[in-house]
């Protein structure tokens, strides 16, 4: 009896396609190491594991450990990495798929990196996959096929760089070693063997960082080493390249496709190439054809070999921190991999932060982690900063009164529109302002300082309530009173920029002014030519004054200094003295006519550390008050946020609450709670001015822990929150190690 096949009956033309059945072809395992442990592109913490597949004996060769593979996972296809070729698996054979086939000619990830990139999630509690998500630029299929790698599939052999081939290196090492004072040691270490961490503090200058930081890094070259500089953005980025060309380095083209091999000295690296751009510069470094890479935040993941200079510009710059999961920082990413390849962490910034202050303090003192540990201090001579900083006055009430200015309380004194006119007749002149968005702070309504925590020092934030609440546990004000004068009142103060452009245009008539900010129609202006003009620029937007060798602005003034005493933040006062000392620094020198204007109230150790040139006078300041207080960097911590369940269960597991193994920490003799909070986090509008329900109850706690339990602490973080995507838990849940800030 004939089978009758039944068929569903259709239009004409709109039957529905039958797939072909194809004749499928036996798969054969690899000879050798027929498992390859892959770490899938799948950001969910449970799955952060690697997994195993079968290799055919056609990819035995090709799908070598840091390739790219195409497999299948739950059902899609997804990308992947070969961490390791193996002989067995763990999981049943039966259950084993093979890979779907190999992407990537080449080794993407080769064993230096894959090794930095487990250290790294590890330290900072995320998954290898979500470093490798954020170490590797999105794939171009053409760049593939260009011969940066030769056919056998190895990088081009490097050719190491001889001093002798760049005349200028030895004058711009020598300037260094003339500079800053313990130059011999930081030389050293750039040229030697073994691990080095060093602290940099900026000499004043338009550019003058960026030759040190060059100099350093064809130093280094010259002995052998590779370099990686993280750098706060493009801006910075194209200096620094400007200044390597200038001691005859030539950068990678990474624009332009490569034919026969690859050219350049150094690379940039970052997201605001082209992708296709980005990915032949990230092929370059990874292939070892280049050995220098500059660029942003990116930067930090660039693949290198062997010992290696790790350079960060100004790590206190918000941006220096990953914005996806685990949001590591790129200061202890540099410094974990500067040990782990035994070379050498430079950290240079114009303020000394409160962690580069503690790192000088540790020698021989106490437990260190990969992310921190003692560094040594390189401080520029004083002979040399006289000689190269503007004359820097602080014009506050008492100096105005001494100067018998009648105008004292003006936004602009009469003394400072003198000296300001006065430069104007020679040249180009900077006025610094805050940022133009409008913040609220609490001040006392009698000494006006900002109104702080008395339990944690954070700074008290008007919420709905009778009584104001602190920003960083949560703690209620009602019974606050001021510890400067003892005062019970408090008043809101409004700070802003906006209007600053009318006000000026009516003291310095018929004289050209541009605004150089990001939030204005023209944006961040990067350069301007050298003739009388005022430029009004917000922190981080200042313009260069053109050509390179005309050593900056006349005249330099920073106002609304007051608005420093109401800046909200851990680092605020760091965070201002870097960007006044970053303004400051593009006046020429004193003894060419250089002045400086700091005009306004300010705490008097902010003030004075401007003047001196001295921020170190400030980090030590700020260190102190965070070994009284607890605070970051004295100890390490962990900032949680989310559902308020979720937290709350999260915090219970950690033990960090309610009588556990660490719910208090032991500092000076007294132990104290290990969490400030929980407080709750504002509620983001949609579009229609609605709150999403999955918001409605979101709040943020900090947790502190001894520096013995921090490696093993973001390891308990991230199992906890594996366990709660595992388990479909209901709630946000989040966690952030080393924050920059508790608010």
């Amino acid at each position: 009896m004939s089978q009758i096949d039944a068929e569903q009956l259709a239009f004409a033309g709109m039957a529905p396609r039958r797939r072909r059945q194809r004749a499928s072809a036996e798969r054969v395992p690899a000879a050798e190491l027929p498992i390859a442990q892959v770490v899938l592109d799948v950001q969910a913490t449970h799955l952060g594991t690697t997994f195993d597949y079968l290799v055919e004996e056609r990819y035995a060769h090709s799908a070598q450990p840091g390739v790219m593979v195409r497999v299948r996972f739950a059902g899609r296809r997804v990308n992947g990495i070969i961490w390791a070729r193996v002989e067995r698996s763990q999981a049943p054979y039966s259950s084993l798929r093979f890979l779907e086939r190999v992407v990537t000619p080449h080794v993407l990830v080769d064993d230096a990196l894959r090794d930095d990139i487990g250290a790294i999630a590890d330290i900072y509690g995320g998954t290898r996959a979500n470093i490798v998500r954020l170490a590797l630029p999105a794939r171009v299929a053409r760049v593939d096929q260009e011969p940066i790698w030769r056919p056998d599939g190895s990088g081009p052999e490097h050719r190491p760089l001889r001093a002798a081939d760049y005349p200028r290196l030895t004058q711009a090492v020598r300037e260094v070693e003339r500079s800053y004072g313990q130059s011999k040691l930081l030389l050293d270490g750039v040229e030697g063997s073994g691990f080095g961490a060093f602290v940099l503090d900026m000499l004043p200058g338009q550019a003058q960082w960026a030759a040190d930081l060059a100099a350093l890094t064809l130093d280094a070259m010259t002995h052998g080493k590779s370099a990686v500089l993280v750098l706060p953005g493009m801006r910075e980025t194209r200096m620094v390249g400007r200044a390597l060309q200038r001691l005859g380095l030539k950068a990678f083209p990474a624009e332009h496709a490569v034919h026969g091999s690859v050219h350049g000295d150094y690379l940039v690296l970052g997201a605001a190439l082209a992708p296709e751009q980005r990915y032949r510069a990230f092929c370059a470094a990874a292939s070892g054809g280049v050995t220098c890479v500059i660029g942003p935040r990116a930067a930090m993941y660039a693949p290198v070999r062997g010992p290696a200079l790790f350079a960060i510009v100004e790590d206190v710059a918000y941006q220096q921190a990953d914005g996806m999961m685990p949001y590591a920082n790129a200061r202890g990413v540099l410094r974990l991999r500067a040990h782990a390849h035994h070379g050498v962490a430079v950290v240079m910034s114009n303020a000394r932060s409160a962690v580069s202050e503690a790192e000088v303090s540790m020698h021989g003192t106490g437990e260190t982690i990969v992310v921190s540990g003692p560094s040594t201090a390189i401080h520029p001579l004083p002979a040399v900063v006289a000689d190269r900083s503007p004359w820097i006055r602080w014009l506050n009430r008492e100096e105005l009164v001494r100067l018998a200015d009648p105008t004292v309380g003006a936004r602009v004194p009469h003394f400072a529109v003198h000296v300001l006119k006065e430069a104007l007749e020679r040249g180009p002149v900077l006025l610094s302002i805050p940022q133009s968005g409008v913040t609220q702070s609490l001040s006392c309504a009698h000494c006006h300082r900002q109104a702080r925590c008395l339990k944690c020092t954070g700074p008290l934030l008007q919420v709905s309530g009778p009584a104001p609440r602190c920003g960083w546990c949560g703690a209620a004000a009602g019974d606050w009173r001021c510890p400067h004068c003892g005062n019970r009142r408090l008043r809101m103060v409004r700070v802003g920029a906006a209007g600053t452009a009318q006000e000026l245009s009516r003291l310095f008539r018929n004289v050209p002014m541009i605004i150089s900010a990001p939030e204005q129609p023209k944006g961040v202006i990067d350069a301007i030519p050298r003739r009388p003009m005022i430029v009004i620029a917000t922190p981080g937007a200042e313009p260069l004054v053109t050509p390179a060798d005309s050593h900056g602005y006349e005249a330099v003034a920073i106002l609304d200094a007051w608005t420093s005493l109401y800046a909200r933040g851990v680092d605020a006062r760091i965070d201002v003295l870097n960007a006044w000392m970053r303004a400051v620094s593009l006046c020429r020198p004193r003894a060419e006519g250089g002045q400086a204007l700091l005009i306004g109230e300010s705490d008097p150790v902010l003030g004075q550390s401007l003047v001196l040139w001295d921020s170190a006078r400030l980090a030590a300041y700020e260190l102190e008050e965070r070994r009284q207080t607890a605070l970051p960097p004295v100890l390490p911590c962990a900032c949680i946020w989310g559902r308020r369940d979720a937290v709350q269960a999260l915090l219970r597991t950690l033990g960090v609450v309610g009588g556990g193994d660490h719910a208090t920490i032991h500092v000076d003799g007294q132990d104290i709670p290990a969490v400030l909070g929980p407080v709750p986090i504002a509620q983001p509008p949609t579009m229609d001015a609605r709150e999403l329900d999955e918001t409605r109850d979101r709040v943020k706690a900090i947790v502190r822990v001894p520096v013995s339990y921090r490696a093993r602490f973001a390891l308990d973080l991230r199992d906890a929150v594996a366990k709660h995507v595992a388990t479909r838990t209901p709630g946000e849940l989040r966690f952030q190690l080393d924050p920059k800030d508790l608010l």
